[in-house]
């Protein structure tokens, strides 16, 4: 199925101009970013206070929630106050289960969010048998309460977003297609053509889901399945619940990239647990990856692809040592560009060198492999730290020490050196694949400074693949910024992009300028968490906070983190209210989710098993759930 216009040559996917207020979505319109507020939009000065500070880090649109009729006809003194002051930036009402909520915004707004799992739908994670007939009815019920909506849009000229989200899926939708892309898709769908039937357009759609691998998918199976039915709404793009700080960006742009790499997108949303405004100049930055790009390179067009674009498969490579085959990525720190090594030096990988013992320790983020170039190590390693050196000094300072291993820029004519592990430079613009085709204990790097860096591999990895090569390859991508967010975003993008479509086996983030080290290997365990290729910390599915929000998310959030940090690979949800609970943290093993000022529900996966917990005994309460089920391990300081 065709999702965009060509994987191996990026270019936007071309959707119908949708008006929202003094602003286009899609068409030639630039990509537009947004947020929405986080104060309670009873709050009148609080919200428009919250609305003009994202409008003056340059929000395109705000959105606000409408929970109730009540806070939907305060859309109206709040926009009033806004273009008072100057502010016409589109506003958009955020509706979940108010069919009549969201028909008074639709008279005031210039754009109704509605979420199709919730409006007008059944949602009690039940598992229900629909026959046919039971099914028809229940779209009946549906279009009979959707469509009042549809007709005032088109009345009123209001756009309308159709936003599915993962957890949310109704019990209709999840006993046909299950917890899937697919029933995402089908869910939109569904809402879409009760639009269409009404000769009603002026809708944007979104997919979001809090695992990248689920997001990505949906968006492409909505593309594929609105190509083949000749439609062209614009995408809103966005991974929800992302999180906080480095992990909340990491995962976004994940997601998020890979996506925009597709050409796919007109209006992004960074879903942050901080304040909106901060959520801006991230999107920006992801953006601005694709404005004034050169150095493209020209590959061939309409290629078919070597993998299944709608499922995750990583590539199959043959085992050497701990890299390839079933191994998860590897980790490459670089410390080649240093004017001397030194044991402290070791620290911003993941390697603690005590003096006074002559002992090292291992953090839990700790790289597989560190290059040093040309450079000599008269020291003792970490026993699991893997060094590379450039083939000619390997030849002479470490050829016979255990754990080091050669780079070489070329095939050698008397062979490679090491009997176990060599690793070889690739320039993947070079297709002539036949020359590697009978190399063993051969790893590949692989690196281009072509800014269609994803496109370059994507021909590369197909290569590969016709020739029959199994060869592992590591992803080397240098960015040149002295801005650590836009080093982590930028390497996002690109690594994760080619992770989710199952390109690579290890990754190599380089830069020209000085970015710490603890923070490039920070973003390579991160991108690695995000695409969910190799899990090495608690994963937190966190709600960017909203006017329906019953506790301060961001303090809460750091608290529950500073518990549980080190419980590896367990995923906990925190959720603001009700709406965002058990359902969109749909992939957590741990739930803790606001019901009413002061009160916290607990859920084990889906199922709520402590209620209405006082909020100040809430963190440790959760802390004895995980106990109670057996996945509480003991911090090792």
């Amino acid at each position: 199925m065709k999702y965009c216009n060509d994987p191996y040559n990026r270019s936007r996917l071309q959707t119908r101009e949708v008006p929202v207020g003094n602003i286009g979505i899609g068409g030639k319109n630039p990509i537009r970013v947004q947020s929405m507020t986080t104060a309670d939009t009873m709050d009148t000065q609080k919200s428009v206070d919250e609305s003009k500070r994202m409008i003056d880090a340059g929000c395109e649109l705000v959105r606000l929630t409408a929970p109730s009729k009540k806070e939907a006809e305060n859309l109206a003194i709040i926009k009033e106050a806004l273009v008072k002051d100057g502010y016409t930036t589109p506003l958009v009402a955020d509706i979940h289960f108010t069919p009549n909520a969201a028909e008074i915004a639709a008279g005031i707004v210039e754009k109704v969010r509605v979420n199709p799992g919730n409006y007008a739908d059944k949602k009690k994670f039940e598992e229900i048998e629909y026959t046919d007939e039971s099914y028809r009815a229940e779209l009946e019920r549906i279009e009979e309460k959707f469509t009042p909506l549809v007709k005032l849009c088109k009345e009123k000229g209001t756009a309308m977003r159709i936003g599915t989200n993962h957890g949310s899926l109704s019990d209709r939708i999840l006993s046909r297609y299950g917890d899937t892309p697919e029933g995402m898709v089908e869910s939109a769908m569904e809402f879409l053509h009760i639009c269409r039937k009404h000769d009603y357009h002026n809708i944007v759609i979104s997919m979001k889901a809090s695992n990248t691998l689920v997001m990505i998918q949906a968006y492409r199976f909505l593309v594929a399945r609105m190509l083949e039915e000749g439609m062209n709404y614009p995408l809103h793009l966005g991974v929800t619940e992302a999180g906080d700080g480095e992990d909340g960006r990491i995962k976004s742009a994940v997601g998020i990239g890979t996506l925009l790499e597709d050409g796919l997108g007109d209006t992004i949303r960074v879903s942050l647990t901080e304040a909106p405004e901060a959520e801006i100049p991230v999107a920006q930055k992801l953006v601005a990856q694709y404005i004034d790009e050169k150095d493209a390179l020209e590959l061939p067009e309409n290629l078919d692809t070597p993998y299944d674009p709608f499922e995750h498969k990583r590539r199959h490579s043959v085992d050497i040592q701990n890299i390839g085959s079933d191994n998860a990525p590897i980790v490459f720190a670089d410390l080649s560009t240093n004017d001397t090594i030194t044991q402290g030096q070791f620290f911003g990988f993941g390697y603690n060198y005590s003096k006074t013992l002559d002992k090292w320790s291992t953090q839990d983020l700790a790289a597989d492999f560190v290059f040093v170039g040309n450079h000599y190590i008269d020291f003792e390693v970490p026993g699991m730290l893997g060094v590379i050196m450039n083939e000619e000094i390997w030849a002479k300072h470490g050829k016979d020490r255990e754990h080091f291993y050669p780079l070489y820029d070329t095939i050698p004519k008397e062979g490679f050196g090491h009997a176990k592990l060599n690793f070889l430079r690739w320039d993947p613009t070079n297709l002539d694949v036949q020359s590697i085709h009978f190399l063993r204990d051969v790893v590949l790097i692989v690196e281009t400074s072509a800014s269609n860096y994803v496109q370059v591999m994507r021909h590369f990895y197909r290569a590969l693949v016709l020739k029959n090569i199994d060869l592992p390859v590591i992803l080397k991508f240098n960015t040149n910024t002295e801005d650590p967010e836009s080093f982590q975003l930028w390497q996002s993008t690109k690594m994760g992009a080619l992770l989710i479509d199952g390109f690579g086996d290890g990754v190599w983030l380089s830069n020209n300028t000085r970015i710490a080290p603890q923070l490039i290997n920070s973003t390579s365990f991160g991108i690695l968490q995000a695409t969910r290729t190799r899990i090495s910390k608690t994963e937190y599915i966190s709600c960017p906070s909203c006017g329906r929000t019953l506790f301060d998310l961001q303090e809460t959030t750091a608290r529950i983190r500073k518990s549980t940090a080190h419980l590896k690979g367990l995923k906990i949800g925190i959720m603001g209210c009700i709406v965002n609970g058990p359902g969109e943290m749909a992939d957590a093993d741990y739930g803790y989710v606001g019901t009413r000022p002061g009160k916290i529900h607990l859920y084990k996966e889906k199922t709520v098993v402590r209620k209405n917990v006082p909020e100040d005994e809430a963190v440790d309460a959760l802390i004895d759930l995980i106990k109670e089920n057996g996945d509480w391990v003991e911090r090792v300081e």
